[in-house]
Formats: C-alpha cells, sequence, structure tokens
C-alpha cells in the first residue's frame, strides 16, 4: 500500500473485483472491497441454503487478493474439497467465513474477522447484511437467481429481492470517505450492478465526491453481455443509476463504440500476456490516473 495514496472502494464480485483489487493495492493507501453476495450456484449456493447466509464465495476471493503475502493459509483459501461425501466441493475459505459467521454473531462481524485473522491490507465487506435474490427483467418478463440470470441473454436490469436490502454501515461510511470508486470489471449484470443494487449503496455513490471509474471487461460473455462494445456498458450502467466520471478499457480487446452522456474515456493495453484477464500493473497505472 502507498501511504500517500487515495482511499479507494472497489464495487463488484467474483474474480474481476479480485483483479482490481490486485492492482489498486499497488497505488491506494487503503481499500474497501464491496462485494456482492447474490450468488446461488455451487459451495456459496448450498452454504446459503444450508445456513441462510449471504453467498460466501466472492468475499472469499477478495480476501485472497488482500493477502499481505502467500501463505499456507492464504493457499488453503481455494481449497476445494473432492471425493464425496457432506464437504465435497466446499472451498475451505467457503466455510471458514461461515464458521466465523456463526461465531461472531452476524454476517458482516465473520466477514470483518476473517479480515482480521487472515491480516489482509484492506477491508471486505459484503454488498448486504442478509442473503438476497438477484431479479432480472429479460424480455418483458421477470428471472430470478444469479445463476439463471448468468444464462440468460437480453437481461435490461436488475435488482434485488427484498427490494430494500440493507448494506452494512461500514460500507456507506467508506463510500462517503473514498477519493476514488472503482466499479468492475466483472460480469455486468450479476456482479458489478449486483453490488450497486441496495438503494443505500447507488445513493452513497450518488451523493459521493469522489471520483467514480468503470473498468471494463476485456471482452464480451456470452450470453449476458453477448454483443456489448464499451459504450453498451456504459449505458447499461447509468440505466441503474450509476455515471462514472471516468471509462477504463483495453480498445484492442474490447470495441468501443459510441460512448455517450460524457464520462472520460481511458483506452489503452490492459491484459495480461495470456490475454483474459487484466495485468495488475496496467490497470493500478490507469486506475492511477484516474483520479
Amino acid at each position: 500500500m502507498n501511504p500517500a495514496g487515495p482511499s479507494v472502494v472497489a464495487i463488484g464480485g467474483g474474480h474481476g473485483l479480485a483483479a482490481s483489487l490486485g492492482a489498486i493495492r499497488r497505488y491506494a493507501r487503503e481499500v474497501t472491497a464491496v462485494v456482492s453476495v447474490a450468488d446461488d450456484g455451487g459451495s456459496s449456493g448450498r452454504l446459503r441454503e444450508l445456513l441462510g447466509i449471504p453467498a460466501p464465495g466472492d468475499l472469499r476471493r477478495c480476501l485472497g487478493a488482500l493477502l499481505p503475502s502467500p501463505s499456507p493459509l492464504g493457499r488453503a483459501l481455494e481449497h476445494r474439497f473432492v471425493g464425496g461425501g457432506e464437504l465435497d466441493g466446499h472451498a475451505f475459505g467457503n466455510l471458514l467465513i461461515a464458521a466465523l459467521a456463526a461465531t461472531s454473531g452476524d454476517f458482516v462481524a465473520g466477514v470483518r474477522e476473517a479480515c482480521r485473522l487472515l491480516g489482509t491490507v484492506g477491508s471486505v465487506l459484503p454488498a448486504t447484511t442478509a442473503p438476497v435474490v438477484l431479479k432480472a427483467d429479460v424480455a418483458g418478463s421477470q428471472l430470478e437467481g444469479q445463476v439463471r440470470i448468468m444464462a440468460t441473454p437480453g437481461v435490461t436490469h436488475i435488482s434485488l429481492v427484498p427490494p430494500d436490502a440493507e448494506a452494512p454501515a461500514e460500507v456507506l461510511a467508506a463510500i462517503a470517505a473514498a477519493d476514488q470508486i472503482v466499479l468492475g470489471p466483472g460480469s455486468l449484470y450479476t456482479s458489478v450492478l449486483a453490488a450497486c443494487a441496495p438503494p443505500a449503496i447507488g445513493a452513497a455513490i450518488a451523493a459521493s465526491r469522489a471520483s467514480c471509474v468503470y473498468v471494463c471487461n476485456l471482452r464480451e460473455q456470452v450470453p449476458e453481455t453477448a454483443g456489448y462494445d464499451v459504450a453498451a456498458h456504459v449505458a447499461a450502467v447509468h440505466a441503474h443509476g450509476v455515471a462514472p466520471e471516468w471509462v477504463i478499457a483495453d480498445a484492442a480487446a474490447i470495441a468501443v463504440g459510441e460512448v455517450r452522456r460524457g464520462p472520460r474515456l481511458w483506452t489503452g493495453p490492459l491484459a495480461s500476456s495470456s490475454g483474459f484477464v487484466h495485468d495488475h500493473e496496467l490497470l493500478a497505472a490507469a486506475l492511477a490516473a484516474s483520479i
């Protein structure tokens, strides 16, 4: 972390938010990850249904992205049990979060304790204090469930059930104090906008004086954002009440299109050598230039 750097809040979920955190920790003074917990598939979905807790999987990935250095415990977070039985398919990190939530008294306290136990260089917080269901408008009808929505083209809007889902007070305080708010990269509707969907988070972003930056994906995500260029991503974000001041994209990886509504556009190389994920150093330089 950079003692002279900005205070940054990163919002989203899954592998995309973890990539942003890997970049942000290179230039920021402090970082808070606000993570979607609407996942209803895999180990997260099973724990959510069994224990009645928000989905822990994306939180686990963000904890790993903010570890101070590699360690056996850090590597164990991603360990998945195999061989059948009740533990089959579960990630150890998901079970750790669930256990800490149970022994700490509530889910947010459990995640906070996971940060303390692992010694993360920033804070990781769920976007909501209780389990939520993701709902989407698709071709005049409504669809519920993150897994189903990810597999469906033509999504135009997402929201949460319940619609008044509460965000942790620490999330709202971090947004209010931030110098920069980073959205994405990641699944547009089912991660990034899902994390912005709690009404209080949307209102806090709108009221913030921080520089708001949207980091676009390197490619379309079929079928969720099939055919989307950067302009389509920006239009979708605006349709959900979020108005970024900056948009960062790798124009060699995804078509830009005609970006409307006035954000400043930064384009340049962002992909790692594999071409599939954002390079932390390149993304850090772009984000640091967008404050």
